[in-house]
């Protein structure tokens, strides 16, 4: 199962002081539904892949975020696919 995320802007200063890498995505655990954030780090490349357990189920999502002008795409796929 794969969960694709809507497109969200990067703002060139992070609104929030505590946050200094970038924004969050809202996301959904492909395993359990659970809802949880995810920090998209714009510094890390306009193409990233990572491995990343849920909070709640503790089971691996395999994160694609991708940089197109700004506007990060985020992508969760289950570790199994």
């Amino acid at each position: 199962m794969a969960i694709d995320f809507d497109p969200i802007g990067i703002p060139d200063e992070p609104d929030d002081p505590e946050n200094p890498l970038g924004d969050t995505a809202d996301a959904w655990c492909p395993y359990c539904g659970e809802p949880c954030e995810l920090v998209v780090d714009p510094g890390g490349g306009a193409h990233q892949e990572y491995v990343e357990d849920c909070p709640v189920c503790c089971r691996p999502w395999r994160v694609t975020a991708t940089w197109y002008d700004g506007v990060a795409s985020v992508r969760l796929d289950t570790e199994d696919e």
